[in-house]
This record gives C-alpha cells, sequence and structure tokens, in this order.
C-alpha cells in the first residue's frame, strides 16, 4: 500500500490517508488490478482491506484510513465485512475512523446492490464515499436512493477549475446540493495552487492531490500545508 494524505484546509491538519494498493516493490497499481478477475477478486478486495488497516496501524496513523473496495466483490455485505472487523479489532484501529469509498464508474453497475452495502457498511459504523464523482452518469441516481458521508469530486471535472467557468459553475451546484443532502465534498487531483485557492472560493474544504503530497510506499508521506 501507499498512502495519500486528504487535507483539512480549514484546520490545517490531514483528515485522512488514502490507501491505495501498490506492488510489493511499489509497482502501480494497474500492475496490480490487470491480474484480478472473477476467479480472485473477493480474496484481492479482503486483502486489500486487511492489509490497509494493518500497515495504517503499524504507522500509527491517528487519522481516518480510506479505502478503496470493489462492490463486485461484495457478495453479502454483512459476512464479508468480518475480516475488517476482525483486522480493525486486532490491531487496535477504531472501526469509525475507517471510510470506505467506491468508484462512480464502479457503482454504475448494480445501485441497488451497492446502496444494501452502504447501509450495511453504515450501520456497522464505518464511513462512506463515492469516489469520481462526475466521472461517470450514475451519481445522481445514487445521491437519490443513498447518500454517502462524502463524495469525492473526479480530477477531471476540477482540473484547471481556476481559469474555466463552467467547470466553475457545475461545481458550485454540486456543492449546494452537497449542502441541501449532509454530504462533505473531496476536491482531489488537485495539481496547482490556484486549483485550490478556486475550489476554496466554492466552499470545499477537503483536498487530495500533488499540490498537497504524492502517495508515499508504505508510510505517511510529508505533506504541503494548506496556508502556504
Amino acid at each position: 500500500m501507499a498512502f495519500q494524505p486528504i487535507v483539512d484546509a480549514v484546520l490545517d491538519r490531514v483528515f485522512a490517508y488514502e490507501a491505495l494498493v501498490r506492488g510489493p516493490n511499489g509497482e502501480p497499481a494497474a500492475s496490480v488490478l490487470s491480474q484480478v478477475d472473477d476467479t480472485n477478486r473477493y480474496v484481492f478486495d479482503q486483502a486489500c482491506r486487511v492489509t490497509a488497516v494493518e500497515m495504517a496501524s503499524r504507522l500509527g496513523m491517528r487519522e481516518h484510513l480510506s479505502i478503496n473496495f470493489l462492490p463486485n466483490a461484495v457478495y453479502e455485505p454483512h459476512r464479508c465485512l468480518q475480516t475488517t472487523l476482525a483486522a480493525a479489532k486486532s490491531n487496535n484501529f477504531p472501526v469509525e475512523r475507517i471510510l470506505f469509498e467506491v468508484s462512480e464508474s464502479e457503482s454504475s453497475r448494480d445501485v441497488s446492490h451497492l446502496k444494501q452495502i452502504f447501509e450495511e457498511y453504515r450501520r456497522q459504523g464505518f464511513a462512506t464515499a463515492i469516489d469520481d464523482f462526475g466521472a461517470g452518469h450514475s451519481g445522481l441516481n445514487l445521491l437519490a436512493d443513498f447518500q454517502p458521508d462524502f463524495v469525492k469530486l473526479d480530477m477531471q471535472l476540477i482540473r484547471g477549475i481556476d481559469a474555466d467557468r463552467p467547470r466553475q459553475v457545475i461545481v458550485r451546484h454540486i456543492m449546494a446540493m452537497c449542502l441541501e443532502l449532509g454530504i462533505t465534498a473531496i476536491a482531489e487531483g488537485i495539481e496547482t495552487r490556484e486549483e485550490y485557492l478556486a475550489l476554496g472560493d466554492q466552499g470545499v474544504v477537503l483536498f487530495q492531490g500533488f499540490y498537497f503530497a504524492r502517495p508515499a510506499f508504505e508510510s505517511l508521506p510529508h505533506w504541503r500545508l494548506a496556508v502556504a
């Protein structure tokens, strides 16, 4: 695993670290995910969860831990959570500090199944998030049925937003929608100070991207102060 911080620009601290899958020698995620298919998807998904929790505990993480999951690997939400709960307990990592996120493109396959998963995760005390929000076509339909704790604005939606009025308008309305639904927005893929400032003007508080820190392999990276 590699870890990348999600920074709270108001409190000027790390809110969470996202666990990002890597190969045993730091190989990129694509080289690992290309080996996942129907025969090993469940085992892979479970292994990623346990590894993320174990490593976060070993690194002394006191912030939230964000874990990506594969909804198609979850055949029965309650049963599939047992290894995560066991890992959290054995590593003394509080369940309420674990955030599960799923890509909007993944969620488009079966919204009703994902809703079941999210509802069970919330019942067990986990936070939930939709990743890459705005990248697919199912995000609004999903929000109509289930409101996660967080949505992560897709990096293509916010790329160059400081000089792009249509993107500014879209994000402004997403932020208004999130406010009314009680959802917190996270802007991911921030690469420039100008993007960060423009999104801050739109009311975004939580940020993730190379501007703040690159992912660090098996460690917690140094990160840039939001006010810098």
